[in-house]
């Protein structure tokens, strides 16, 4: 055996094993990394997307919260002046039903004193006519006695 013929064969099987290796193995391979590499540079873009997503969001979340706490001091300051007028509101209620109580009571005092003054002259009337006929001392006709009665009360 010869040392060159061995080299050669040597050299021609790895030439063929290495275009063997290029053509068949070597593409997927290639293929395989750059679909890594690729998938890899997707990987790091959607990290970079959501931290930027993340950020907006704690930005909006922020602000939802800051609007929240401002329509929430809003609506306790409208609470407040609703419970201001309400109470303003039962005052003057309360108001008109004490005067409208103060002039039912008034007109009640007044109707009392009317009654009692009728009563007082009709009792006055009785006494004068009792005294009239104590001085007198006659008996008066019944028509007589009346308007004479009469006559008292409308002077009283």
């Amino acid at each position: 055996m010869n040392i060159n013929a061995t080299l050669i064969a040597q050299m021609i099987m790895f030439a063929i094993f290495v275009w063997f290796c290029m053509r068949f193995i070597w593409p997927p391979i290639v293929n395989a990394l750059d679909a890594r590499k690729k998938q890899i540079a997707d990987g790091l873009a959607a990290a970079d997307r959501g931290k930027h997503e993340l950020e907006l969001a704690a930005k909006r979340a922020s602000e939802s919260l800051h609007e929240a706490k401002m329509k929430a001091s809003e609506i306790i300051a409208q609470a407040e002046k609703r419970a201001a007028q309400i109470v303003d509101d039962a005052k003057v209620a309360a108001q008109a039903e004490g005067d409208r109580q103060l002039a039912a009571a008034q007109a009640n005092i007044q109707q009392e004193v009317f009654r009692a003054r009728e009563q007082l002259r009709g009792q006055v009337a009785a006494l004068v006519v009792a005294g009239a006929e104590k001085v007198l001392r006659r008996e008066v006709d019944a028509k007589v006695h009346a308007d004479l009665l009469e006559a008292v009360t409308n002077e009283l």
